[in-house]
């Protein structure tokens, strides 16, 4: 039922973006917003079960990379904090699928633009439920790849074009900051599994874990335009307004991890709050009105 939840709304972009000119606009709406509904559903149901009645889920697929010293595999964790963050993703994105009915009834390639926004919100929801960081980079790397198509979705109009490009770009200085951060987790603790980081960190050095946390929150800043990489999302808006409601999402996402550091240092459901614990709380202070100041000053 779980992993329903994500396969889902990636079987309806799939669908919608293969089969679009066999199943027509109307095909393509019918079938990614069910597949959102109950991909909705499934998420309350999971929100039931996790959130209330405290029952975290962990999942294993099986290994991508194992070697002695070093492994990774296709992990997905459902606790708490991720059944909390899924239920907003997925209600806010199924009603913008319904609302982009009436929106793009006079488009050409409907089925096109659902299969992207379907994607999208696949992309949301791996990152959400990602077991570690890996899976995380895989749907944090999904988005930025429907990013620039949904930007860039008028392909005959050139700015359109052109402000797909420039989020892309600043999405990939985000990305290299993220990368490097990764590259520190191998180094410093030889996996990038949560768990087995969340273990560790208190034993590491709280320089080391800062400069990691900051590489990551690099990548937060460039995807959800936080300053100073704040200058694609008034461009991004040449292409489709649903940027501007999906990129909220984002924001109150990260939001919301650096107030229960800031507010309740012992909530420690993910990895990165457990990192991020180590920074002194006037800094975290600084990032969290540098956040709301990013998004103020792009609208």
């Amino acid at each position: 039922m779980y992993l329903s939840i994500l396969i889902l709304p990636i079987l309806g972009s799939l669908i919608s973006g293969l089969m679009g000119r066999k199943i027509g606009s109307t095909g393509a709406q019918f079938i990614t917003i069910s597949c959102l509904i109950l991909a909705s559903i499934l998420s309350s149901i999971a929100f039931y079960e996790v959130g209330l009645m405290g029952s975290p889920v962990y999942i294993d697929l099986g290994s991508w990379i194992d070697s002695d010293f070093f492994s990774i595999g296709w992990e997905f964790t459902f606790d708490q904090i991720t059944v909390m963050m899924i239920i907003p993703v997925i209600y806010i994105s199924t009603l913008i699928h319904i609302y982009s009915i009436s929106y793009m009834s006079e488009d050409p390639h409907i089925p096109r633009f659902f299969s992207y926004l379907s994607g999208f919100t696949a992309g949301m929801l791996t990152i959400l439920c990602s077991g570690n960081y890996f899976v995380l980079f895989v749907g944090w790397e999904a988005i930025g790849i429907f990013s620039y198509l949904l930007i860039s979705y008028y392909i005959t109009r050139i700015q359109a074009v052109k402000s797909g490009l420039l989020a892309l770009v600043m999405n990939r200085v985000g990305d290299m900051g993220v990368s490097i951060g990764f590259f520190g987790m191998v180094a410093l603790f030889g996996s990038v599994n949560y768990s087995t980081l969340f273990n560790i960190t208190p034993f590491i050095n709280e320089t080391s874990i800062t400069i990691i946390s900051l590489l990551i929150f690099t990548g937060t800043m460039a995807k959800s335009a936080q300053l100073p990489l704040v200058t694609w999302l008034s461009n991004s808006m040449e292409g489709l307004e649903y940027k501007d409601i999906i990129y909220f999402i984002i924001i109150g996402i990260v939001l919301s991890i650096c107030n229960n550091i800031v507010f309740d240092n012992d909530i420690y459901y993910s990895i990165l709050p457990s990192l991020l614990s180590t920074i002194p709380k006037e800094t975290l202070h600084i990032i969290t009105g540098n956040m709301l100041g990013g998004w103020i000053d792009s609208n």
